[in-house]
């Protein structure tokens, strides 16, 4: 059994920062990809950053210069930094990771819980 748990959500004013994290645990052979995704009210869930297991990584233009993806490998955990954040920030986000689970040949999307986060004045 593999779970993804989130945690560092909450209420920021326009401009302010926010660290986002999410931590694999159980049955897990090896973790390929991790990323965080979020879906605003009314809208589609869309990839906001991506990070493979070599460290490679990938934004949504929308956060470009503003947020930072990082993994610990051995932890297990993939973090997500907001910094400038804006109001159209605003969205419940999405742990997402590729998973080997143990006795399996292949991995397979988990996905946490989601933890929201509100930017308003």
């Amino acid at each position: 059994q593999v779970q993804l748990v989130e945690s560092g959500g909450g209420l920021v004013q326009p401009g302010g920062s926010l660290r986002l994290s999410c931590a694999a645990s159980g049955s897990i052979f090896s973790i390929n990809a991790m990323g965080w995704y979020r879906q605003a009210p009314g809208k589609e869930r869309e990839l906001v950053a991506r990070v493979t297991i070599g460290g490679t990584t990938n934004y949504a233009d929308t956060v470009k210069g503003r947020f930072t993806i990082s993994r610990d490998n051995a932890k297990n955990t993939v973090y997500l930094q907001m910094n400038s954040l804006k109001p159209e920030d605003t969205a419940v986000y999405y742990c997402n990771a590729v998973i080997v689970p143990i006795g399996r040949f292949y991995g397979n999307d988990y996905w946490g819980q989601g933890t929201q986060v509100t930017v308003s004045s």
